[in-house]
């Protein structure tokens, strides 16, 4: 599976990048401020192409075309284009992010951004990596000496005020904040040693589930705003380098 999701990432990473600063097609989905590129669509079918070449039994959980379901217990999380709104701005903060889940544990993620050139990979047990240097994330335990980044939901309805109450929160304690617009970079961003801390709301499984792997191999503690044990089907996530977690978690329950 390790050389098929390489594979996949690296051609469907050339279609992005090919298509990266040219014209093509733009949609709304759900909401106007959430995108769909054409791009988006032809990296998914090359994954999804490539994947079922070898492995036509495995299941699909993709961002554009839903669940394509077998019997199998294997399924591929796909995320053609992580940050499709910098994609569609010619902004390169943006990734193709893939991950492989076995009986519910994930244990394969790939998050590579082709145009910066940087891969991230993990495999279960093993730790993570970029571009095949190992990655681990920073030794820093004060809250009050962190570099955190966060993120906005497309719709906050469900969730009135809670993601500026957070970000004010933390604000108001002068802690410097990046918002950057792809959270399986954030993920690994933080991974790398770049960020001390993460959070966000209202996420997609495709969003994080190879970050969040990359992320637990590379040293950091993930879970919900409760400190709870997190899944990549809920919609909360706190991932941090283990030292701050506490703090941050204080912080978000007093919301």
């Amino acid at each position: 599976m390790k050389n098929t999701l390489y594979k996949a990432a690296i051609e469907s990473g050339k279609i992005v990048k090919e298509y990266f600063e040219t014209s093509f097609k733009i949609e709304s989905k759900d909401i106007i401020s959430n995108l769909v590129t054409e791009v988006d669509k032809k990296s998914e079918t090359k994954i999804i192409e490539i994947i079922k070449v070898d492995f036509p039994e495995h299941n699909i959980l993709s961002e554009e075309i839903g669940a394509l379901e077998t019997s199998s217990d294997i399924k591929w999380i796909i995320d053609p284009i992580d940050g499709t709104i910098n994609y569609a701005h010619k902004i390169p903060i943006c990734c193709v992010s893939i991950g492989i889940e076995k009986a519910g544990e994930i244990i394969f993620g790939i998050v590579y951004n082709p145009m910066s050139g940087e891969m991230f990979f993990a495999e279960k047990g093993k730790g993570a990596f970029l571009n095949d240097e190992k990655i681990s994330v920073t030794k820093e335990n004060n809250l009050k000496k962190a570099l955190l980044v966060t993120g906005f939901p497309y719709v906050a309805a469900d969730i009135p005020y809670k993601p500026i109450k957070a970000f004010s929160a933390f604000l108001d304690m002068d802690l410097p904040i990046r918002r950057l617009g792809s959270a399986a970079l954030d993920l690994c961003w933080t991974a790398l040693g770049r960020f001390d801390g993460f959070w966000e709301y209202n996420l997609h499984p495709w969003d994080v589930a190879a970050g969040y792997l990359i992320m637990t191999e590379a040293g950091g503690k993930v879970t919900d705003f409760k400190g709870g044990k997190y899944s990549i089907y809920e919609k909360e996530i706190l991932a941090t380098n283990g030292l701050i977690h506490d703090d941050m978690l204080k912080v978000l329950k007093s919301l």
